[in-house]
């Protein structure tokens, strides 16, 4: 089964390569946000199976889209320029990958994240 993700990232290089990256690792793009505002909508109207979050969104913070995929039971990765001490307390053992990055690195992240948690019935 190919896996739905959800990119978050501002910088519109960085999404196409990763939406060329991802299917060359068995990853289907099913949305991509560039801002909190347009990640929540996309949370809404998509099913997704994980997430890549750039941390700093244009000046603003992706941690609330974490928040927002932890509760949901989503796994998600951070994609950043920052190492992991930016990260808050709740998310201080999220998977993330160091800008720039290569496919070998995406690879062995995406491999680190856990499955999602299926909704009880």
């Amino acid at each position: 089964m190919t896996r739905r993700v959800l990119i978050v990232e501002d910088e519109s290089l960085l999404v196409m390569v990763l939406e060329d990256l991802l299917p060359e690792l068995g990853y289907r793009v099913e949305a991509t946000a560039h801002s909190v505002d347009t990640a929540t909508q996309a949370l809404e109207r998509h099913e997704l199976d994980l997430a890549i979050l750039d941390i700093n969104l244009s000046g603003d913070s992706s941690f609330p889209i974490a928040d927002a995929l932890a509760a949901r039971g989503i796994p998600f990765l951070f994609a950043s320029g920052y190492g992991q001490a930016i990260l808050p307390e709740r998310h201080a053992g999220a998977v993330l990958v160091q800008k720039p990055f290569g496919l070998r690195e995406l690879e062995e992240a995406l491999a680190n994240l856990p499955q999602r948690e299926q909704a009880a019935p």
